[in-house]
């Protein structure tokens, strides 16, 4: 009876004209393919593709060949706003609005969950125990087995202040009641407010007590004389604006750098006047250092010295809550140990009454042994954790999941990752897969796109030369594709065999940053010197805990590069202001007319180019400006021209429009002769040329950039920065194979002008490269933070052809095919 049902159904599907799934085969089965058709993301070009479910699908392609456009922004991304059009209005209304991808047809979909490179917040009191919900386990424990007791869990928060309060205490049903000092827990030390650190200011880098503030005594960025931030102490009644501050008076010095919040009628205004020096303290050292722009973060350092709060240690931690210990360990003792350490004393308690609290907390940070992360510390601050290890953080919470039939998204999960850790990480990527997951990956290592089951490589170029799917198919059928990536998937880099000899050294004694063991090493000058080692082993504490600040080092770190739909190329590498210069000296007019987010913005849009139009809980409409025609700027600034044959506006001209739609290549050729030579412009558009973004236009958005694209912008800007010594911080992060050639001749390049370079590199390729090496070791956290080998690649390979290999150098010969390695 089973068999004439199925026949009749097939029978009847088959004459509705849909797909009979085989005999036998349920209807389900037979969805196992997403299908994407009709892509035009970003530089997508109608992409047609089909991936399988359940199996690890690697998306490869140069930097900016459209790679993210079709992983990120067009499959996750319509995932997961069709997970949010489930939730009521009233839900969606308070989540964040997302569009739908510029796409035709997207079927197959599963739930998705974006494991991407980006840093974790910097917030000052986030560390890796709060994002990980590690450290409210542990407050719990403590809570119930310290003795003697703080309290509850919130006791031993260091972001959580105690509080006592008296008054009138008000229920829900309207009853009163007297509260006489009633306490409220919290485990925040009250001198540093949880930070770990007090802070000394510098007066001297905040005023010119020789200048009156109308003259601009205060040096402070921001304070600008005239401006609104200095009126606001002219114009309080309590100083004058002409008077030098050295002629202060002892109660107006003060009202003008210590007064408390007090309100006041400044300017026709009732406003909340502060001193200055409460007003730099809640604006600027209220938040973390890393998380302020350039500038800024250059002042703090200048003005402000930090040290560990004298009360709690460095701990955070109010006294009470470090009095309470388990077995002789304070909870302060327990986040600094190194978490494989952890778990071990974890895992020596034995109390019946918190039996699912142990297990939960040993599962979780056996969970971080498991992914290669076991030798850091929960107090470890989160905006100190390189790309890597923030990605590695995040996947903490999938492991283990029961949830199956899932799409995870990873955006290169081998940034940050030494060769010998790059192999965990594809058994987590297998692992997930094997559970009955679908794995997406956007990768450029061939040690990962070695085990993938489906690749997809996205080409030829980048930028409008790419967006298309070049090849679709195995491993095997990509190295003999002929594809860009095909034929550099089994390129191996030579060692170099006559190494640059040292000019001199920077010296460095005595280091003892995070895990390094009073370290002394030398740091060769007039050289390209990479620092290696596995993730932990120290090379970031040694490199920016001792060189970075020393006079004429440059230091481009892994932090991402900020900005807006407003950001540009050309605004953000300064471009933009030579060519305002010379747009305005060429016609007799203003240089902001030619800025879309100053004077000759269009009016319609505000410069934006496009005007966006809210419908609450429903998908923001973006439409093209009709009055600028997406150009952004006033059609009588587009009037102006620069370049043409005679005045600015000559034929044969451009308008700022449509210098700003060139590519790099094109401006670079543009600003370096005739009419429109701009020294200066063609200067910073030549670095970006050095750093292979010459298919870039200038004036096209950075959120619209790859992860690849970003990391070369940032290093055309520090490249233009005046300093003897280079450090740079992986920067081969988000580059293709075919990339690293160019990286490598450029920083020979470097070299070669006199500079010293300094790399802090996992790639073998850099290794190979290198003239020479400082390899740190021999493990991660407590097992690593010293110095196992110094010298060049070649003795680096020949001791693990001799059969005394560090990690590094065991991968080393391995990648270079030296006889004799394992």
């Amino acid at each position: 009876m089973n068999t004439a049902s199925t026949a009749t159904s097939t029978t009847a599907r088959t004459a509705a004209g849909t797909d009979a799934p085989p005999s036998g085969t349920h209807p389900a089965d037979s969805h196992d393919l997403i299908r994407v058709h009709g892509a035009r993301e970003n530089n997508l070009r109608d992409v047609d593709l089909e991936i399988p479910k359940r199996r690890l699908t690697v998306f490869t392609g140069v930097s900016g060949s459209g790679k993210s456009s079709l992983v990120f922004a067009t499959i996750a991304a319509e995932s997961q706003r069709m997970i949010n059009e489930t939730y009521s209005a009233f839900v969606q209304g308070l989540m964040p609005s997302l569009s739908r991808p510029d796409v035709d047809l997207l079927e197959g979909l599963t739930t998705a969950i974006v494991v991407g490179q980006e840093r974790l917040g910097a917030n000052p009191r986030s560390t890796l125990g709060t994002v990980t919900d590690t450290n409210a386990l542990l407050r719990l424990l403590f809570s119930r087995l310290g003795t003697p007791s703080a309290g509850p869990a919130v006791a031993y928060s260091f972001n959580i202040p105690a509080r006592t309060a008296s008054g009138v205490m008000t229920s829900s049903t309207g009853e009163k009641q007297i509260v006489r000092e009633a306490t409220y827990h919290g485990g925040m030390c009250p001198r540093c407010e949880g930070r770990g650190t007090v802070s000394d200011i510098d007066l001297s880098e905040l005023v010119d007590e020789d200048k009156s503030l109308n003259e601009g005594a205060i040096t402070v960025p921001g304070y600008k004389a005239g401006g609104w931030s200095v009126r606001f102490f002219t114009e309080s009644g309590y100083l004058d604006g002409d008077k030098p501050v050295r002629d202060y008076t002892e109660t107006e010095r003060h009202d003008f750098l210590y007064r408390d919040a007090t309100k006041r009628k400044i300017g026709g205004a009732n406003l909340t006047y502060e001193g200055l020096v409460p007003q730099v303290r809640r604006s600027m050292l209220a938040k973390d250092r890393d998380a302020l722009q350039p500038h800024l973060r250059a002042f703090v350092d200048r003005a402000v010295t930090f040290i560990t709060c004298p009360d709690c240690g460095g701990t955070r931690l109010a006294a009470a809550a470090l009095a309470s210990k388990i077995n002789g360990v304070n909870i302060a003792d327990a986040c600094a140990m190194q978490i494989g350490d952890l778990a071990d004393w974890v895992r020596g308690l034995d109390e019946p009454s918190v039996a699912p609290l142990l297990a939960n907390l040993q599962h979780l940070l056996d969970k971080f042994t498991e992914i290669g992360l076991g030798y850091l510390s929960l107090d470890r601050p989160s905006g100190t954790l390189s790309g890597g290890e923030a990605q590695r953080t995040k996947l903490i919470s999938h492991l283990g999941s029961a949830l199956t039939d899932i799409t995870y998204v990873f955006d290169e999960p081998t940034i940050g990752l030494h060769p010998h850790d790059i192999q965990r990480m594809n058994d987590l990527l297998l692992q997930l897969r094997d559970k009955g997951n679908t794995v997406l990956v956007v990768e450029h290592k061939p040690e990962t796109i070695a085990i993938a089951d489906h690749v997809v490589d996205l080409g030829p170029g980048a930028g409008s030369a790419g967006g298309t799917v070049c090849f679709q198919g195995t491993v095997d059928e990509l190295r003999s594709s002929g594809t860009l990536t095909g034929r550099h998937l089994a390129d191996r880099a030579s060692l170099k065999e006559s190494p640059r000899a040292a000019t001199g050294a920077l010296e460095i004694r005595g280091a003892s940053t995070h895990n390094l063991r009073d370290v002394d090493v030398d740091v060769p000058t007039g050289v390209l010197c990479v620092v290696t080692g596995v993730a932990g082993s120290g090379k970031s504490s040694l490199i920016h805990g001792s060189l970075a600040g020393r006079d004429g080092v440059v230091v481009v770190d892994q932090s991402a590069i900020k900005g807006s739909r407003r950001s540009n190329p050309a605004t953000y590498t300064g471009l933009l202001e030579p060519v305002r210069k010379a747009f305005a000296k060429a016609n007799g007019v203003k240089p902001a007319l030619f800025s879309a987010n100053s004077e000759g913005a269009c009016p319609t849009c505000n410069g934006a180019g496009v005007v966006y139009t809210q419908l609450g809980f429903m998908d923001t409409v973006a439409t093209t400006c009709e009055e600028c025609e997406g150009k952004r700027f006033q059609a009588a600034v587009l009037e102006y021209k620069l370049g043409g044959s005679g005045d600015g506006a000559a034929e044969g001209g451009k308008d700022i429009a449509e210098v700003l739609a060139m590519s790099v290549a094109e401006a670079e050729e543009f600003f370096s002769a005739g009419e429109a030579r701009t020294p200066a412009a063609h200067k910073i558009l030549a670095r970006l040329a050095d750093v292979g973004l010459g298919y870039l236009k200038i004036g096209q958005p950075l959120t619209t950039l790859s992860g690849g694209e970003r990391q070369r912008l940032k290093l055309a800007t520090y490249l233009g920065e005046d300093g003897g010594v280079y450090v740079l911080d992986e920067p081969t992060a988000g580059l293709h194979l075919a990339d690293v050639a160019n990286l490598l001749a450029l920083l020979d390049r470097l070299v070669e002008s006199g500079k010293s370079v300094v790399v802090i590199e996992h790639h073998q390729a850099v290794m190979a490269h290198a003239d020479w090496i400082i390899d740190l070791g021999p493990g991660a956290g407590h097992d690593g933070g010293r110095v196992v080998f110094e010298g060049t690649p070649a003795d680096l390979v020949a001791r693990a052809v001799a059969g005394e290999p560090t990690l590094t150098g065991e991968h080393l010969a391995r990648y270079v095919g030296a006889d004799g390695a394992r």
